[in-house]
Parts: C-alpha cells; structure tokens; sequence
C-alpha cells in the first residue's frame, strides 16, 4: 500500500470489509500521532481553543481510555479498571505525566486491540456496560460497529486535533 510523505499508509481503495475497516481505524490512529508529532511536552498541554479545556495530551490520554473501553472491556469482555482511573474520559491531566508517557500507553492500548480484533469475525459481538446499552438501544455491539464508531471516534478528534495544533504553532495539514 501507498505511504503518504508523513509516514502513514493509505487504506486500498479496493478490500474485504474486515481490511478495509481496520486499515481506516489504522489511519486515523496514525493520523493523530502525525498531527501531535514536533511538539514539546508544554505545548500538548496548552488548551489553545478559548472556548474549549481540550489538550492534545488530553486527548491522547481519552483515546486511550476509548480503546481500552471498546475493545477489552466490551469485545473481550474483560474487567480492567480505566487507564487513568478516570471513568470522565480520561481527559484529566497529571503534572507528573508526560506526553511521552501517554502515547507509550496509548500505543500500548492500541496493540492490545488489535490482539483482541486477530482472527475475530466482524458479526462476533461483545457486551455494552449499562450506560452505552443506554445510548445505543441495545445491550451487544458486533466487531463491525465498534469499528466503524472508533473510526468516527478518531476522526472527529483529528478535527479537534487541527484545531489545537493550528492555535499552539500555527501547524496546519493533513
């Protein structure tokens, strides 16, 4: 598969479904390394929106927790306890906890998911605590849906993700 100069590879424009999913996921998970990449631990901790308390460390930090979430807790059915022990979002920020630090946890909860995800079918369902079966009308999720949300999820975080970089640095791009 292409690469684009940034270093992340470009989903096939023709796949299986299961492929296809995971390559996109894929994409916005490195899409959002590429956009915090540069910058110094000070910086990711700047809420550069004026309206917004939104951090790229905080963001790192929820997507962590997001991925811990639906993949673990649902798919795996696994009881963990919240990365950050922080059942808000994991948005929170600790003095002692570095950029660094984050994304070594993030990445370490992405391997995780896609161990869980290995060899799985996309219609195998995993089950929804009581508050998201609240949300979403139904107590299971397939592999297929929590997928395509996780893509949505990282997507809609990249865009807040611009926003943030472009007020810390003026850095604007893909």
């Amino acid at each position: 598969m292409p690469t684009l100069p940034d270093g992340r590879t470009v989903p096939a424009p023709t796949a299986d479904e299961p492929a296809m999913l995971a390559d996109w996921l894929d994409f916005h998970r490195a899409t959002l390394v590429v956009k915090c990449s540069g910058l110094d631990d000070a910086q990711t901790r700047v809420a550069s929106v004026r309206s917004s308390s939104l951090t790229l460390l905080g963001l790192v930090q929820h997507l962590a927790e997001v991925e811990r979430n639906w993949f673990q807790r649902v798919l795996a059915g696994w009881d963990v306890p919240w990365v950050y022990g922080d059942p808000a979002g994991g948005f929170a920020l600790d003095p002692e906890r570095t950029y660094e630090q984050a994304l070594a946890v993030w990445r370490r909860e992405v391997a995780v998911s896609r161990e869980i995800c290995e060899g799985r079918s996309l219609d195998d369902v995993g089950r929804l605590s009581e508050r998201d079966a609240a949300v979403t009308g139904g107590s299971e999720v397939s592999l297929r849906w929590i997928l395509v949300h996780l893509i949505e999820e990282y997507a809609r975080h990249n865009g807040h993700v611009d926003l943030l970089r472009e007020g810390i640095d003026g850095v604007t791009g893909p």
